[in-house]
């Protein structure tokens, strides 16, 4: 007999109980449901509805449920339906029809979502964690590697040079817009439904105010049929997992590129690549490639729900049983992708000799070549022209810019003297860009300490905020 099956005639179709049933996922809420049905019957024994030998009776079975959940002794079944109707039927199994009047005040409408904000907000504060890991690996790289200079690229094509450290970076303050992000979701993710019924309230006098404090939940839903419907706080953290794992897939495009024979700029340690079944001579960036991979997985689970949500009516309807599987999945696989990030990143050996080669034999020094021409008086877009012409002269000839002599560049403009040699070095390119924000070695250091400052911050406020 199922525990609503009053009303009902006959028992439910095997198949419908398996359709329906949402046990098979939603079990990871169990902690969570748990937590906060000990909340709520503290709440009924406080405002009198509930005896307080009943609570007593009440609490110490849910706390026995909880070691047999920690000892992974509880068990689940598909025709109790959900993790709230398991929980309910092992606790009345347990005490006996008492546990039966824990569910006074509530409804598994308001009693999901409270789950859910439960969830989302642990596991958004464990990603943060693991966001900032990635950032302190993202800066210890950059550091060790503040004298290397690399190509910088538009259009995948040859732009000018840029720092090793100043591209790692860029990642850096990439992952700090996602921590924002994600920080500023949380405070929709900490509300509290509870309290909200099935959808219109309760005729029990409730304190609403005194679970929050006792889950430490920051606000309440005001409106009942907004709290057991809203699944903004889901689409808003799908949605930044999507823009933090678009972050990722792009540098996970870097890596597997700059650790291809064509690039060979990294090599990726062993660890993070495998194998080929046939080829004895790969060596495969697989961890960034499915990085990139499920990057397209969480997109789908963001436009999953949004289709979900989109039609429907208030209050509570049986779509919503489709929040579950794709947050669940998208946290899954974004802690995954954070953890295996930091430890590639931490690993990776960077071929200096491959890249000082690199920075050698091309034409990204062009840009400094032609502000040569600007500060000698030639207006820019004369001075573009003039470079753009050496630069064909060379690619005919197969040279690069500073094996021309002197009298060679002379042919093209008589503004050019001897020191226009100083200004085709790499590491001079690299440093007249001292600007805020900028590649130079100077900007860079700055740039660092930024970033620590964050970082640091970023740790104080979380240490302050969930203390």
């Amino acid at each position: 007999m199922k525990l609503w099956g009053g009303r009902f005639t006959k028992p439910t179709d095997r198949l419908v109980e398996e359709y329906t049933a949402s046990i098979g996922f939603d079990r990871r809420l169990a902690a969570e449901d748990l937590e906060g049905s000990l909340a709520h019957v503290k709440m009924l024994g406080r405002c009198g509805i509930l005896p307080e030998e009943d609570v007593a009776r009440i609490v110490e079975g849910l706390e026995e449920l909880r070691r047999r959940l920690e000892a992974g002794t509880l068990t689940f079944d598909v025709a109790h339906e959900d993790v709230h109707m398991n929980m309910e039927k092992h606790l009345i199994d347990l005490i006996g029809p008492v546990g039966g009047k824990l569910h006074t005040g509530r409804s598994r409408n308001d009693q999901v979502a409270l789950d859910m904000h439960l969830y989302l907000r642990r596991e958004v504060d464990e990603i943060l964690e693991l966001l900032a890991d990635l950032q302190r690996a993202l800066v210890e790289a950059a550091e060790r590697h503040l004298d290397v200079i690399v190509p910088g690229y538009t259009h995948l094509q040859r732009a000018q040079p840029v720092l090793l450290a100043h591209h790692l970076l860029a990642y850096f303050w990439m992952l700090v817009r996602d921590a924002e992000r994600l920080r500023d979701a949380r405070k929709r993710i900490d509300m509290m439904p509870l309290g909200a019924g099935a959808l219109a309230g309760t005729t029990f006098p409730i304190d609403r105010e005194f679970v929050a404090r006792e889950l430490g939940f920051a606000r309440l839903y005001e409106n009942s049929m907004d709290a057991v419907s809203d699944r903004d706080f889901i689409l808003e953290f799908l949605a930044d997992a999507s823009i933090l794992m678009m972050h990722l897939s792009r540098l996970s495009e870097e890596l597997i590129l700059w650790s291809s024979a064509e690039f060979g700029f990294i090599e990726l340690d062993d660890a993070y690549c495998t194998g080929s079944s046939i080829m004895p001579q790969k060596k495969n960036p697989d961890v960034a490639e499915l990085v990139r991979g499920k990057t397209g997985r969480v997109y789908g689970h963001l436009m999953g729900l949004l289709t979900v949500m989109k039609g429907l009516p208030l209050a509570y309807n049986k779509d919503l049983q489709e929040d579950k599987e794709g947050m669940f999945d998208t946290v899954d696989t974004l802690k995954g992708a954070l953890v295996l990030f930091a430890g590639m990143i931490r690993t990776m050996q960077v071929r200096r000799e491959r890249l000082a080669r690199a920075v050698a034999e091309d034409f990204s020094n062009a840009t400094d070549l032609a502000d040569y021409l600007v500060r000698k008086g030639l207006p820019f877009r004369q001075a573009h022209e003039v470079i753009g012409k050496l630069v064909l002269h060379c690619v005919r000839r197969s040279r690069y810019l500073n094996e021309l002599s002197l009298e060679e560049y002379r042919e093209f403009s008589d503004l050019f003297e001897a020191d226009l040699y100083e200004v085709l070095d790499p590491r001079r390119v690299v440093d007249a860009r001292n600007v805020r924000g900028g590649t130079g070695t100077g900007a860079v250091r700055e740039q660092l300490e930024k970033a620590k400052s964050w970082l640091a911050d970023g740790s104080e406020a979380e240490r302050r905020g969930r203390s």
